[in-house]
């Protein structure tokens, strides 16, 4: 446990510290906002890194700038309900096979080009469903165990039909994540190919590209972008919505987001006015709730948060040009479920909730979000790893281990035990659990050789050289499980703990599927085909107990969805789903 003496006084130096900073901050923002006549109607916010693409279609981050530039047919709104947005209404065939969208009418792309039926053909047809293009989305609408993608046709110049061989409960929520993109700039790039013979799209829309050559139907237009500093859109002059009144939204002009690369920067900045939000961290949690009222904004808590926070293992058993990916040593050990236990068992949780967390949380066992109806709970019958030193000890007993002179802990083949674990530097909270599970381990005598890195490395390591041993990361979650089918599918392009290379990368030999992989893989998809609401929790009841007994991941913590707020922004609800932006399109900015 942390001394709270020493932890208060090093409160009371930060604190004294980011007052003298935010002197300096507050002088910034008047620069940046002298450098712009329409500030006074404008919305700051901090992300922690530069994006990695401009792609839509290759990003896997989050934030990304996609959620403000470009939209779906249907979207997903705060609360999880699904509501029209390019599309204005969409029917549902007798036979539950055939759902057939309604276009909006005189959409238009943000260069004044109609948005029509050709783009959605081409976002589906030419790129989500194109097997040149490694896209997240062709996982998600992999239909059954034959994996066919819908039928996608023209009705007439304003519907589109989506045929299915076989029920698909999550189609509707699963379209809602899939924007549409233009036709009239990308196409040219599905054809052409690059030198290596594949399409340009893979290199189309990359950080180099200007963004005046960027195409937005959302609420925003990217207006710049600085690398290390800052992303600045400007409002869409052809959004689609209206307010009731007929005024075109959204209200605010300009949205800026900092590249902060910490938290604690990001603070200072919220504090000194720099910043309208701010992602309030556990141990700052009472220094921003005690200043609310002084500092002019609201401290939102919309409980569990709906994403995962994880130690996952690579169990890739393959290799690369007669390398193992996985030291062989340490791949014996991740690939033994009483080894994966053991560490589960090693791990205090709730250690890592008093003081990383200060007590905003609680013990995370599912990759389930929490808000969703098919989450299993512990007073249900999911297994648990509460910290248990003697249970994780008896588990290594079991598998040959021991301890030697030193009381390390070794294999049954005198191999120390000792691997690597590595998690994006500059999150605070990640590296905080990384040095906590670093003291944890060693006391059953292992060793853990601890490292975060840039975002860009570990990325790397996760879809380009499958070369690493345990990680700390996180997965987004929601009220449908299907969102995370790439995750436990096994050729799915975020099947991390057991990856395979991504089309176009060097192929791996040797590599092997655990029979509990495909089980769970099975499952996801038997879901997808139920539309019987109380069968289909009993499946996904089904995958949780097995993600949590054979612990490819080791979930942590759940924490509370926390935001500051700027009282200046105002139309704010919350969501723990979505954020506090969720409704952007009806938020506004009054002065100060």
């Amino acid at each position: 446990m942390f001394n709270n003496r020493l932890l208060k006084r090093w409160q009371s130096i930060l604190v004294l510290l980011i007052t003298i900073v935010s002197i300096s901050m507050s002088s910034c923002r008047a620069m940046m906002q002298s450098s712009s006549a329409q500030t006074d109607n404008q919305l700051v916010s901090s992300i922690l890194s530069d994006p990695k693409t401009f792609n839509p279609v290759l990003s896997r981050e989050s934030p990304s700038i996609f959620g403000y530039v470009l939209e779906s047919l249907i979207t997903e709104n705060g609360k999880g309900e699904i509501e029209p947005a390019l599309a204005e209404s969409w029917q549902l065939s007798s036979d539950n096979r055939t759902i057939t969208f309604t276009l909006r009418k005189n959409l238009k792309w943000s260069n004044g080009q109609p948005l029509t039926i050709d783009d959605v053909l081409f976002s589906f047809n030419e790129v989500y469903f194109n097997p040149e293009i490694p896209s997240d989305e062709r996982d998600l609408m992999k239909i059954g165990k034959e994996q066919k993608l819908p039928i996608v046709k023209k009705v007439d110049e304003d519907r589109v039909s989506f045929t299915i061989a076989e029920p698909f409960a999550p189609f509707l929520r699963t379209m809602g994540g899939m924007s549409i993109l233009p036709a009239h700039k990308l196409r040219p790039t599905i054809t052409q190919k690059d030198k290596n013979g594949k399409p340009k799209f893979l290199s189309t829309w990359g950080l180099n590209t200007p963004p005046a050559e960027l195409v937005s139907n959302g609420l925003f237009i990217l207006e710049s972008y600085t690398p290390g500093e800052r992303l600045v859109f400007k409002k869409n002059p052809y959004y689609w919505r209206k307010d009731a009144q007929g005024k075109q939204q959204p209200y605010i002009d300009r949205v800026v987001w900092q590249i902060v690369e910490s938290n604690d920067t990001s603070l200072v900045q919220f504090r000194s006015g720099g910043l309208d939000s701010y992602a309030v961290t556990p141990d700052f949690f009472s220094l921003i709730k005690k200043e609310e009222k002084k500092g002019k904004y609201t401290v939102y808590n919309g409980g569990s948060q709906s994403g995962t926070t994880f130690l996952g293992f690579n169990l890739n058993q393959g290799e690369r040009d007669g390398k193992p990916l996985v030291d062989p040593v340490k791949s014996r050990w991740f690939n033994n479920v009483k080894f994966r236990q053991a560490i589960a068992y090693g791990i205090d949780r709730q250690r890592m909730i008093n003081n990383i967390y200060r007590g905003l949380g609680a013990p995370q066992d599912s990759p389930i979000s929490v808000s969703s109806p098919y989450f299993l709970s512990r007073d249900r019958g999911i297994k648990s790893y509460d910290y248990n030193l003697l249970k994780a000890k008896q588990l290594f007993a079991e598998i040959g281990f021991k301890y030697n002179a030193q009381n390390q802990l070794i294999d049954d083949r005198d191999n120390r035990v000792r691997f690597g674990l590595m998690t994006n530097s500059g999150n605070k909270i990640r590296e905080a659990i990384g040095t906590q599970i670093k003291q944890d381990l060693l006391r059953l005598g292992i060793e853990l050789d601890f490292t975060p890195i840039a975002w860009s490395l570990v990325t790397d390591r996760l879809s380009n050289s499958l070369s690493w041993d345990t990680i700390i990361i996180g997965f987004g979650g929601g009220v449908e499980p299907h969102y995370n089918v790439n995750l436990w599918a096994v050729d799915g392009s975020s099947h991390l703990f057991n990856a395979q290379p991504e089309p176009g990368k060097p192929p791996i030999q040797g590599h092997q599927i655990a029979d509990w992989e495909k089980q769970i893989h099975e499952l996801y998809i038997k879901g997808s085909q139920e539309l019987d609401e109380k069968k289909r929790r009993e499946i996904y009841i089904e995958t949780q107990k097995l993600t949590q007994e054979n612990v490819p991941f080791i979930y942590l913590v759940n924490p509370l969805s926390l935001a500051a707020v700027k009282d200046r922004v105002k139309g704010i609800k919350f969501s723990p789903l979505s954020g506090a932006f969720w409704n952007m399109h009806e938020l506004t900015i009054t002065a100060e």
